[in-house]
């Protein structure tokens, strides 16, 4: 893996700061400048090491996340509390920072990790002010999915002492879900209450968690439940004596009956009681100081002071660009009709779906790891640095598929000893349609998010809050910018694909309308979804899903197109400025080679790549 790249002194000035303070010195000084700004910037990152190592000291489920084997037999604390005390600290942590250390005697690769901690942290605050509008479940995500999903994914079984942590997990469940449960209570008796139709669905995602066998009485010819299906098959996979094996799943029998079913049973039993007092409305706009949470949102996800005005004004304009692309499409495929007859078209015809049965997602399965590899194959031609890790494609597990995304990434290990995953969501093939899946490919897996997270991943000489942190408008515009990129080196053949990508790039686009539309402009769930079916040639079931989607998780879906349009503006940039001497390689090893950064911190190295290679030219 190459080094992270050297960056234009200019880039990284402070503030109205000097790269250098002036009692440093210059001329015959410099040796000794030399040696002040080496030492203060170890001591920083020194510093910024001690700081990462604390707080996954938190977080044992973070480090069985990140492939370490320490701390297996205990979940997070996951109590309000604990989350003050982050912010708490997080706070002295910047004061600490600040007081501490010269940023006027660090190197510029050190500079830009102050700067980023700085901001990072104050974005931290300021969700963390806000933080009593986000909801603590909804059926997208939230400890009562995710807890059985972290523990079946990422919990590997070993030896028996792995065995017993995670037993050791299934009687802690009650605690950890109790702690999130007061939580999401207490937020109810202050306002802050879920459309009426998410209860229902968290509600039966939670009954799939305790569905089967060993909670059901009479468990002959019962089918196993997700978590007991799971410790059954880790234990009896071990090399030790049946015995043991015997003893070890009557303990997580009895972790599971003692601690997981009466955890569920009680997160059921408030799911319905706010149920039934819950309102249709759905947008942040009726959560206490509504309007303040949904901005905070914005500018925390798109990483801009972008007003919603401003982002829905932005949406329209895209939309209206992107449907004149595929008005040229419809054409050259010879379809008469309208855009939106087009669009009922590759919703309804049987030939642009697999069987909705077994053999159907199997061959969907192998036709996107044929789209995977073939994207492999050609990486040299647009990356310099490319990921050690490799991907896998997998599909979500049955259990979890009605409130699981219907596509979505999840990171490679630190230590190598898992890939990275592209997950995608085959409960109903109608709503993962031929034409969308090579762009979905690319968005999840490569070039999208793996070329980008791995990387970071793996980059040397960056503090880890910088390799493995994010900011959701450089994730996602990266991997939707990243979704047109094999159309350079000619991998779509298929003009229904090219369609497709052109169909995923619009589906972003009318994000910012219809998130802004919910959550600034009181839009109700229906209106929502007639935009999109109006606008974009997504099935009807992955619409509604969408639009759910949006509704409880207010802002995150702007960060995409926002993102990507920010990485095309700079490529442009790039491409007139450099004209002859503008390389594709390089410039995305200047967009991926300094871990995720805001967008106005991109735009800076972009700069300073443009800067440093005229100079190189010249």
């Amino acid at each position: 893996m190459k080094k992270t790249l050297l960056l234009a002194t200019a880039l990284l000035s402070f503030g109205t700061a000097p790269l250098l303070s002036g009692c440093l010195g210059s001329g015959s000084d410099a040796p000794q400048r030399e040696t002040l700004i080496v030492a203060e910037s170890q001591r920083l990152n020194d510093w910024f090491t001690a700081r990462y190592e604390e707080q996954l000291a938190r977080s044992p489920m973070t480090r069985t996340y990140r492939g370490m084997d320490d701390g297996k037999d205990q979940l997070d604390d996951n109590s309000q509390m604990a989350i003050d005390e982050e912010a708490t600290l997080a706070r002295s942590w910047l004061d600490e920072m600040r007081r501490e250390f010269d940023v006027d005697r660090l190197d510029p690769q050190t500079r830009l990790s102050y700067r980023l901690f700085e901001a990072n942290i104050d974005d931290q605050l300021a969700t963390h002010a806000a933080a009593n509008n986000d909801y603590v479940f909804t059926h997208m995500s939230g400890p009562h999915s995710g807890l059985p999903s972290f523990l079946i994914n990422f919990h590997t079984v070993k030896t028996t002492a792995d065995a017993a942590a995670y037993i050791a997990r299934l009687n802690a469940v009650k605690t950890y879900l109790g702690e999130a449960q007061n939580r999401a209570d207490t937020q109810f008796k202050s306002g802050v209450s879920m459309p009426k139709f998410v209860y229902e669905k968290i509600s039966s995602a939670s009954r799939n968690v305790i569905t089967g066998a060993p909670f059901t009485e009479d468990e002959s010819g019962v089918e196993d439940s997700p978590l007991w299906s799971d410790i059954k098959a880790k234990v009896n996979a071990l090399d030790i004596a049946q015995d043991e094996k015997d003893t070890l799943l009557n303990d997580a029998k009895d972790a599971l009956l003692g601690s997981v079913q009466p955890a569920y049973i009680s997160l059921i039993g408030m799911f319905d009681q706010h149920a039934a007092k819950a309102t249709a409305d759905d947008g942040a706009w009726k959560l206490p100081n509504g309007s303040d949470y949904y901005n905070t949102r914005l500018k925390h996800y798109t990483t801009t002071a972008l007003t919603a005005d401003e982002i829905h004004a932005i949406g329209l304009s895209e939309v209206a660009r992107i449907q004149g692309k595929m008005q040229e499409i419809m054409d050259r495929v010879e379809f008469k009709g309208s855009l939106k007859e087009f669009f009922t078209f590759l919703r309804t015809d049987p030939q642009f779906t697999f069987p909705n049965t077994d053999e159907g997602r199997d061959a969907y399965m192998a036709e996107a790891t044929v789209i995977i590899n073939e994207m492999k194959a050609e990486l040299d031609t647009m990356f310099i640095t490319k990921p050690k890790a490799d991907m896998v494609v997998q599909r979500v597990e049955p259990f979890r598929e009605d409130t699981a995304f219907g596509a979505f990434y999840n990171s490679p290990a630190l230590d190598g000893s898992r890939p990275g995953t592209y997950y995608v969501n085959l409960k109903d093939m109608k709503d993962q349609p031929k034409f969308l899946m090579q762009a979905l490919a690319y968005h999840e897996g490569i070039p999208g998010h793996h070329m980008q997270i791995a990387i970071s991943q793996e980059l040397e000489g960056l503090p880890k809050f910088r390799t493995l942190g994010g900011h959701t408008a450089f994730t996602e515009g990266w991997a939707l910018y990243s979704e047109a990129l094999p159309k350079e080196i000619g991998l779509y053949t298929d003009p229904y694909k090219e369609f497709g990508q052109l169909g995923m790039e619009i589906f972003r686009a009318a994000r910012l309308v219809v998130d802004t539309g919910i959550h600034s402009q009181k839009w109700d769930r229906e209106k929502a979804v007639q935009y999109y079916l109006n606008n974009i040639p997504n099935p009807e079931g992955d619409v509604r899903a969408e639009i759910d989607r949006y509704i409880v998780w207010p802002g995150q879906a702007t960060a995409y197109m926002i993102g990507k349009l920010k990485i095309e503006e700079l490529r442009t940039k790039a491409e007139i400025e450099l004209g002859e001497n503008f390389d594709i390689r390089k410039f995305h090893d200047t967009i991926l080679a300094n871990g995720s950064v805001p967008l106005s911190v991109l735009e800076e190295l972009v700069d300073a790549y443009i800067t440093e290679t005229k100079s190189e030219t010249n």
